[in-house]
């Protein structure tokens, strides 16, 4: 079992990760609801792919942490499969932000 003080560390850790990760998630429901009123840009098109993307990529990489071990098990599966992880968590951070 994770302790608290494990996942105040990962949180730490990764805060600017997931801090990026929520603004461009807020940036993709802002496109979303643009879309419905008016006709989205290529760019703004290339971003909201971009972003659902990462949200479906996001479903595995929780269901895989919250499996007994996933602490453990999600680093591995990370560096095995490298696009498990949205953009925002991946090193180097091929994203713009």
């Amino acid at each position: 079992m994770i302790s608290t003080d494990e996942i105040k560390r990962i949180l730490e850790k990764n805060s600017k990760s997931l801090l990026k990760e929520l603004k461009q998630s807020k940036e993709l429901v802002v496109l979303l609801n643009k879309s419905a009123y008016t006709k989205l840009t290529a760019n703004e098109k290339s971003k909201v792919k971009s972003q659902l993307l990462d949200v479906l990529k996001s479903v595995p990489a929780l269901a895989v942490f919250l499996l007994p071990g996933g602490v453990v098990l999600l680093p591995i599966i990370a560096k095995l499969i490298p696009d498990i992880l949205p953009s925002a968590f991946r090193e180097g951070g091929d994203e713009k932000e």
